[in-house]
């Protein structure tokens, strides 16, 4: 939450340029954001460095038009928790992301690459079970408790599930 401080003063009532600084009648009344400092180091850091900006910008900015105007995403529906609303703009994003790999990659070749892609996952699953086996070995000597354990060794273990 930000927290606002508030800044005014009776002089503005004698001041000659009251009446082209404000209308209210008390006088002028100022706002300043407790990051204020921040904003303001941001707004140098973006004129420093103004072309990087706008390309970042031109890259980043796409899908977030693409998701508010063509899959019509204006709002993100209001949830009780900021984690709520993080999944949900988390699905969005990961729906998004799908639509461009179908749009990009082929479909025989996008095929291929997750037969590989699982092929990988499986090798690192049964080589860390096997590790995690033998830590497991290893701790359950000293304990009361027997968990089962994998062995790197037993060719039974290098089939898949």
């Amino acid at each position: 939450m930000t927290k606002m401080k508030h800044y005014k003063t009776n002089a503005c009532l004698a001041c000659e340029f009251f009446s082209q600084c404000t209308q209210n009648k008390k006088g002028r009344l100022l706002e300043h954001s407790q990051h204020a400092d921040l904003i303001h180091e941001n707004k140098v850091r973006i004129q420093n460095i103004y072309e990087i900006y706008r390309r970042r910008q031109a890259i980043v900015e796409h899908p977030y038009g693409v998701i508010k105007r063509q899959w019509d995403f204006y709002y993100i529906m209001t949830k009780r928790t900021i984690k709520h609303a993080s999944a949900y703009v988390g699905l969005i994003f990961t729906a998004y992301n799908l639509h461009r790999i179908f749009n990009l990659i082929d479909q025989n070749e996008l095929k291929r690459y997750l037969k590989v892609l699982s092929l990988l996952f499986w090798i690192i699953k049964t080589f860390f079970r096997a590790f995690c086996g033998s830590l497991f070995f290893e701790t359950n000597n000293m304990s009361f408790c027997k968990r089962n354990f994998y062995c790197g060794l037993n060719p039974l273990y290098l089939l898949p599930d």
